[in-house]
């Protein structure tokens, strides 16, 4: 069965990674969302080509929406907002929010990512059972994963413009921040 895929967008949420695809048929109206290759909306028949379809994305229903505007012609725009926000301004704000690794531990593959605002911890899509605790220098955020100790320090930096520095240490070993 062919796609017609007019659009595709990379999502970074806490709770995992999304790869959301939209398909529009133009002579038919059809309208259908994927999320990780997975059918999660479809509308046949649509007879107004252009409009918006929301949806949600993650485990925490993310909202998510896909707008399509006539160019010219028979030519489309298709855009993505998360949250009601572009998905270029949602991402550049995640990146000020949140704080992600990517590491891997006993053959398997990891993503932690820490919630600055609320200091939630995820890792794989699940939130983590964490203890927090005040030191000299600022606080830590311990958890584990498998067998092995996490924990996130938070520091000062020295400068007020970089504010808090977040670092994870795995069994004592730091580990590098992912970019996404």
């Amino acid at each position: 069965m062919s796609r017609d895929i007019v659009g595709t967008w990379d999502v970074s949420l806490s709770d995992g990674v999304y790869r959301i695809e939209f398909e529009h048929g133009s002579t038919t109206g059809k309208r259908v969302i994927y999320i990780n290759g997975k059918e999660v909306l479809r509308r046949d028949w649509m007879f107004k080509l252009v409009g918006k379809e929301m949806f949600p994305v993650g485990s925490t229903d993310t909202k998510a929406t896909i707008s399509i505007e006539a160019i010219t012609g028979f030519s489309y725009e298709y855009t993505l907002e998360i949250n009601r926000k572009s998905l270029q301004t949602f991402l550049d704000n995640r990146s000020k929010i949140s704080k992600t690794w990517v590491l891997k531990l006993g053959g398997a593959d990891y993503r932690i990512v820490l919630e600055k605002d609320t200091m939630d911890v995820w890792c794989n899509g699940q939130k983590m059972e964490t203890m927090g605790e005040f030191t000299e220098n600022g606080s830590e955020t311990h958890f584990a994963v498998e067998n092995h100790e996490c924990c996130i320090k938070a520091t000062r930096s020295g400068r007020k413009r970089n504010g808090i520095v977040h670092s994870l240490l795995v069994d004592g070993i730091r580990i590098e921040e992912a970019i996404e």
